[in-house]
């Protein structure tokens, strides 16, 4: 797995497109959309207008870079535009607060920026500086703003209006930005090339994970989708997203030795002809407990079962001495 790439506001856009057009694909819409997806419909429409796009235009650019770049020159291009990236990291990590894993990006952009020639060769993560993934949704949600419905836009893909907002900030953090708006034909040629290898160098990076996603889904976009939500929270909350209070299993204890469940009685729970009685005397004759008003009668045969005998060991002869006697024939 390669790092992680830059995010320039336009590179972002299309290669989130083309990561989220190969995932989601054509579905069908239902006629009624679930209340936590009440956008299903657009969104749906436009994964279905990403495919296409990507399906005519980037796929096959991407196929043709394979094919033409070597494996060395396609790490040092995923390297250089990641050194970018990790100035937008360095800026979030501080608006997070975590101040310590934003001097160790810091340190690492500059020795990349320096020792490893502006980024081509990651030599921070050579002396214990790992690549760290922080952008301006994160931020925005570590702050408190929520994320909102799920949603699927042109050219951007999976996403949420928070993080559509985020692309923003991350685009100010991104100095290329800065090189686009204010530089003039050749700066802005330069940058456009730029990002054109980005997104091409990195939708040819998911060319494996969307033959996974052809195998392992059956409605690609739901599974887009969940992975999408899943991903942001695991993200926003590094790694300890909030237990889900909607799970059907909550009220039930597990038995581990026989595998069973039982869902622990609360106040008010009717009690009458499912539930035995509260005090009963087994009979000893037939081990049953006696009937009473409102209940079932449950009888115990197991106590009746005639006991099973167990058979008689056959003896077990030794003949190993008698190889001893086994002489050889006369001569």
């Amino acid at each position: 797995m390669k790092i992680q790439k830059n995010r320039l506001l336009t590179a972002h856009i299309l290669s989130t497109c083309v990561i989220s057009s190969v995932l989601s694909g054509c579905a069908t819409s239902s006629a009624t959309h679930s209340k936590s997806d009440p956008w299903e419909g657009w969104n749906r429409d436009v994964s279905e207008f990403n495919k296409d796009f990507d399906d005519t235009i980037l796929k096959p650019l991407a196929k043709g870079y394979q094919e033409v770049t070597p494996n060395p020159v396609d790490e040092s291009i995923s390297n250089a535009f990641s050194n970018i990236n990790d100035i937008g990291v360095t800026i979030n990590d501080f608006l997070q607060f975590k101040f310590k894993q934003g001097g160790m990006d810091a340190s690492r952009f500059l020795i990349n920026t320096t020792v490893g020639l502006v980024g081509i060769f990651d030599v921070a993560k050579l002396i214990d500086l790992p690549k760290h993934d922080e952008d301006f949704g994160q931020t925005l949600g570590v702050w408190g703003v929520p994320s909102g419905n799920y949603m699927v836009l042109p050219f951007i893909g999976a996403s949420s209006p928070r993080d559509a907002f985020g692309l923003l900030g991350d685009a100010l953090f991104n100095p290329l930005t800065y090189v686009s708006f204010f530089g003039g034909f050749a700066a802005n040629a330069a940058t456009a090339a730029a990002t054109g290898v980005d997104i091409t160098d990195t939708r040819s990076d998911v060319m494996q994970s969307e033959k996974i996603i052809d195998e392992a889904s059956v409605d690609r976009y739901d599974f887009v989708k969940n992975a999408y939500i899943q991903r942001r929270d695991y993200l926003v909350y590094d790694g300890n997203p909030p237990e889900d209070n909607n799970d059907p299993l909550a009220g039930q204890n597990i038995n581990t030795d026989t595998g069973t469940a039982s869902t622990t009685p609360t106040q008010g729970t009717a009690q009458g002809f499912l539930s035995a009685p509260a005090s009963t005397t087994a009979d000893p004759i037939t081990n049953a407990i006696p009937q009473k008003s409102g209940s079932v009668e449950v009888i115990n045969n197991s106590a009746t079962l005639p006991k099973t005998e167990t058979p008689s060991q056959a003896p077990v002869i030794d003949n190993s001495r008698h190889i001893l006697d086994i002489t050889a024939p006369n001569e």
